[in-house]
């Protein structure tokens, strides 16, 4: 084989849906099957949407309507619908009601249409405990042809490092981090990625990665003045790419998976996981 074609074999295209922040649920799918069929049309395998883009984020002391599990279920439905036409992974940052509450989680969708699984987030910011209550208590990696991927959600990628080497020590290659931040009365607006006069937040999805040697991939909505953005970070901890603040769209790259050894997660030799 030509090394031409090992390059070849080695890369794998991934999308993160930068989009505005929807004002209905009944606009996050139409937004979420849009982006699935505009990522497919550009070759990526993967498309990954911010936290609970699906029916939206509830934001703590705002209301919101009540939780729906038959809209979620149509909802969820029309984006498999669009994830087999388009042939795409789909790794959908949703809600879903449990017999404990209501749970942020991310529902992988296979390029088929049919539901590979679910991660649910087992770390809440102490402010989203009254509103979503249930949490998760098991954590898995999913693949998509030659890419094997985790997934870990807002908080667990900020302040828990140990979400991400877990997924690295299980081969996963690419860690995707849906997060939710919108800007808030008199917060910094950053200009650059990783200002040093910003929050710790986008210096974080560096480390996550050099941490691992993984790629880390972090989405966001596009909300202008907020405080992160969606990103792509390779294992050298460099900044591969990330998306203007504000801009709705989405974020295509190409990944090289075989700079992805998840060397530094093996080597840790203090870790229980």
């Amino acid at each position: 084989m030509s090394s031409s074609s090992l390059l070849a074999t080695s890369t794998v295209r991934i999308a993160l849906a930068n989009l505005r922040v929807p004002a209905t649920p009944d606009e996050s799918v139409r937004l979420a099957t849009s982006a699935v069929a505009e990522a497919g049309g550009q070759g990526a395998a993967v498309i990954c949407f911010p936290e609970c883009f699906v029916p939206g984020y509830r934001w703590p002391g705002t209301a919101a309507p009540a939780p729906d599990p038959a809209f979620l279920e149509r909802a969820w439905t029309e984006v498999a619908d669009a994830a087999r036409t388009a042939r795409i992974t789909v790794i959908l940052g949703t809600e879903r009601v449990t017999g404990d509450g209501l749970q942020i989680t991310a529902c992988v969708i296979n390029p088929d249409g049919t539901v590979a699984g679910w991660q649910d987030k087992a770390q809440l910011d102490p402010s989203e405990e009254g509103t979503y209550p249930s949490f998760g208590t098991e954590r898995r990696v999913f693949t998509a042809g030659l890419l094997t991927f985790g997934v870990v959600i807002c908080h667990e990628g900020w302040r828990y490092p140990e979400t991400v080497r877990w997924a690295v020590r299980r081969g996963a290659q690419v860690v995707f981090h849906p997060h939710a931040h919108v800007a808030e009365p008199g917060s910094y607006r950053p200009l650059t990625f990783a200002d040093p006069a910003n929050t710790f937040h986008e210096k974080a999805m560096l480390c996550r990665a050099a941490e691992n040697t993984c790629y880390f991939a972090s989405v966001n909505c596009a909300s202008e003045g907020s405080g992160t953005t969606s990103a792509i970070v390779r294992p050298d901890g460099t900044l591969q790419c990330f998306q203007p603040y504000g801009q709705h769209g989405l974020l295509v790259a190409d990944l090289d998976l075989g700079t992805a050894t998840g060397l530094l997660a093996s080597r840790c030799r203090t870790s229980p996981m």
